[in-house]
């Protein structure tokens, strides 16, 4: 049997541990009772600023040992900017041998790395394997264009091949089963993709053997975003609408299943010596207003009819996308475009946020409101007909940002935990101290 990791960190992005505790009350969830009950439990905290509360920036913080203020990251993907070290380098610099999937917002740099596959939105390469590059082309293209529910066959033909890699009797009748339920249940399709993360991430952690290993799992930011107010344990007594999700199902309950069984396998890592942290680096909580989320379909052919001359475009999360520009007068004329650009009928600036970085424009579909298909949007050089056409719709937002965060840390450990809540950035400094 192989040896076990020494450490293996779970990235459970966003999950408010405080619903969870509720849902103990009436659901069975074995695994995720052991967790909150016999693990030792630090509590942290974010950014004041809510403009900085975003996983793409604390996740930082927690893989680079430095709050925002320090380390300056903003943007998901600006991480490939920054030559500050990252936990990766710094444990292999120790001597270990480290694997990595999907981590938010963090740059390959590792010489010698088990494996690492990178998050869908940030452009750093993967591993050497060829396996690591096909499954990270894969993971881009399933979740950039989740929203449309497109997956391309290239996409096909590698989850065959991660499929037939990963084979297990229990696992991959979980995933069978999610994929059959995801049929009328749109939120089940992000599990799907968290579930076969996890199947790869145990699979690689079984054959390359490193000594440390981190897997980011995001669908259950992704469905607290977009049903919380469905959870009969949200604290609030707002609920979406029926044409929305059915007023009897409970996403959030559905998620924290899922999540349970793949828990019971990391935590039978532990049972035969391996340390795990569970961290969420941020937690949600419900939204207090009604917004609607929007992406855009096919982000180069909106910005030339619009009239923006640019020389690549990069879909960010859900409405982000970066565009690339060839000479800075271009980028000058491209942001003053997407300024002005507004829908017909109310005069609601599109993109609300427009992040002037030289070269390039980091750009939000910030409207708020219920897109028709006949809308039409008001640009300096005419109209787009039709404007409603061109997006897609992605949710009405349920969950916003909370800077309280968890982490559950196996018992145990040499270093004293601290009992006060730490800034995320703290547990930088417990990964090393587990690792050792």
């Amino acid at each position: 049997m192989t040896a076990p990791a020494r450490l293996v960190f779970v990235q459970l992005n966003e999950i408010n541990f405080d619903v969870v505790s509720r849902y103990l009350d009436d659901t069975d969830l074995p695994a995720l009772r052991e967790l909150v009950t016999h693990f030792d439990r630090v509590e942290t905290f974010a950014e004041r600023d809510y403009t900085h509360l975003e996983p793409w920036i604390q996740w930082v913080s927690a893989q680079t040992g430095k709050t925002f203020s320090e380390h300056g990251v903003y943007r998901l993907g600006d991480i490939t900017h920054s030559e500050l070290p990252q936990i990766f380098e710094l444990l292999e610099a120790r001597g270990l041998r480290v694997g990595a999937v999907s981590p938010m917002n963090a740059c390959n740099r590792l010489k010698h790395a088990a494996y690492f596959i990178p998050d869908p939105w940030t452009q750093t390469l993967p591993d050497a394997s060829g396996y690591s590059r096909r499954l990270t082309q894969m993971l881009r293209q399933t979740v950039n264009e989740n929203a449309q529910g497109r997956i391309s066959k290239r996409s096909l033909i590698t989850l065959g091949e991660a499929f037939a890699r990963t084979l297990h009797p229990s696992r991959t009748t979980q995933l069978l089963r999610l994929i059959v339920r995801s049929f009328g249940r749109p939120w089940l399709r992000a599990l799907v993709l968290d579930q076969v993360v996890h199947m790869v991430h145990l699979q690689l952690l079984r054959r390359m053997r490193p000594d440390v290993s981190f897997v980011f799992f995001n669908a259950g930011a992704h469905i607290q975003h977009h049903y919380l107010l469905n959870s009969k344990h949200s604290g609030v007594s707002a609920r979406n609408p029926p044409w929305y999700v059915a007023p009897d199902a409970d996403p959030i309950r559905d998620m924290l299943v899922t999540y349970d069984r793949m828990l019971a396998d990391v935590l039978a890592l532990q049972r035969r010596g391996t340390r795990l942290i569970v961290a969420t680096g941020l937690t949600q909580v419900p939204y207090d207003r009604v917004k609607y989320y929007y992406r855009l379909k096919d982000h180069s052919a909106f910005l030339r009819s619009a009239g923006v001359r640019f020389a690549n475009v990069l879909p960010r999360m859900t409405r982000d996308f970066e565009v690339v520009f060839a000479e800075r007068a271009d980028a000058e004329a491209g942001i003053d475009l997407l300024c002005k650009i507004r829908m017909q009928r109310d005069g609601t600036p599109l993109f609300g946020e427009v992040d002037d970085r030289g070269l390039s424009v980091f750009a939000t579909l910030t409207y708020p409101n219920e897109i028709l298909p006949s809308d039409v949007a008001m640009c300096p050089g005419g109209r787009i007909d039709g404007f409603g056409q061109q997006v897609v719709f992605v949710a009405i937002k349920n969950g916003m940002h909370s800077g309280k965060g968890f982490a559950f840390v196996s018992p145990g450990m040499r270093a004293p935990l601290p009992k006060e809540p730490v800034h995320v950035a703290e547990l930088f400094g417990l990964t090393l101290s587990a690792a050792s």
